[in-house]
């Protein structure tokens, strides 16, 4: 990018969530951060979740390399132990992050047997516990992303309970995911897509606490339908796998749709163009094409040339001289829709 994005104030990153592209393990890395930050300038970006105990006790402090163009980026935590994610917020503050947010939805076996997650809706007054250590190392916002409920709890009930009891620590900012988890039964799959979503219960919780910042996360699937719950009163939609697999649809156009300013492209042509510098200083690192343009894959999803674009970048650039040149070279398979 010719231009590093200022690093936003709390209100700026408040604003920002009113669209946020979700954290999704092994999808939302670095690169793929950077080539979303390139379409759209306003856009909340999230990491994969990062554990604190990889921080803390592991010292995987390369977990958290970011590029500063990224801003505003959040840090995504897990973990269960109020120190630790204490620590673990420290560190990432320190690292420049906008915002801590602690995961509290996701159902995998392996998050669940380190006792946080999704089951952690067991245990709100822990959550807060967690939130109020957080909040108190850190000047940056610290929020939470969680779901209504798991297994067999009522989310009527469950829901404003967890949202009272973490608000009372401070927290503001939610952004919640309209289905339950089973925690047993289900695989992370499943659990994406087989409880039923439930948006009016969320609507009810910004009626119940119109003072927090709610966003809506979970079966989003366009910018319309985000546009949708902002219009029902809501503070922020959060998409995801459609972001990732359609991104000139969602981001190329979220600037203009949600934010009301001009985008930083006018073409997806020119997004993959500029990624040159960026794949350039990876590659001068010792790293590969592949890790870069397994995020593009979907740039010109639904366009003519787009099977073309995805087969060349699949077939070559896991290839070990493989450099820009064969983003060109995919690149000129594709119509270009600002050609003269």
């Amino acid at each position: 990018m010719a231009e590093t994005t200022e690093k936003p104030t709390k209100q700026g990153v408040s604003r920002a969530a009113r669209l946020s592209i979700a954290p999704m393990m092994d999808w939302t890395d670095r690169h793929c951060r950077y080539f979303h930050r390139l379409m759209s300038r306003q856009t909340l970006l999230y990491t994969e979740m990062v554990t604190a105990p990889a921080l803390v006790r592991g010292n995987a402090r390369h977990l958290l390399r970011y590029d500063q163009a990224e801003h505003p980026v959040a840090l995504q935590l897990g973990g269960s132990d109020p120190d630790e994610l204490a620590e673990a917020a420290r560190m990432g503050a320190a690292e420049g992050y906008d915002e801590i947010n602690l995961n509290v939805g996701c159902p995998s076996d392996r998050v669940q047997s380190g006792t946080f997650g999704a089951v952690l809706m067991k245990t709100p007054d822990l959550v807060a516990e967690c939130c109020a250590a957080m909040r108190a190392t850190v000047d940056v916002p610290v929020t939470v992303k969680c779901r209504i409920g798991v297994d067999d709890q009522n989310p009527s009930e469950v829901l404003p309970d967890f949202l009272a009891k973490v608000s009372d620590v401070g927290v503001t900012r939610f952004a919640i995911h309209a289905r339950k988890a089973w925690l047993q039964g289900l695989s992370p799959k499943e659990n994406r897509e087989v409880p039923p979503l439930d948006y009016e219960l969320v609507d009810r919780m910004k009626e119940m606490f119109p003072h927090l910042h709610i966003s809506l996360n979970g079966g989003l699937e366009t910018l319309a339908e985000a546009q949708d719950a902002l219009g029902r009163g809501l503070d922020g939609a959060m998409l995801g796998r459609a972001a990732y697999h359609n991104p000139w649809n969602i981001l190329g156009k979220a600037d203009a749709a949600i934010f009301g300013i001009v985008p930083p492209f006018q073409f997806p042509h020119n997004v993959a163009e500029a990624m040159e510098d960026y794949v350039g200083r990876h590659l001068s690192e010792g790293g590969r094409l592949h890790s870069i343009t397994r995020h593009m894959l979907g740039l010109f999803a639904g366009r003519p040339g787009a099977r073309a674009w995805r087969r060349t970048l699949s077939e070559g650039a896991a290839q070990p001289d493989a450099d820009f040149q064969l983003i060109r070279e995919a690149l000129a398979q594709v119509p270009r829709a600002d050609a003269a």
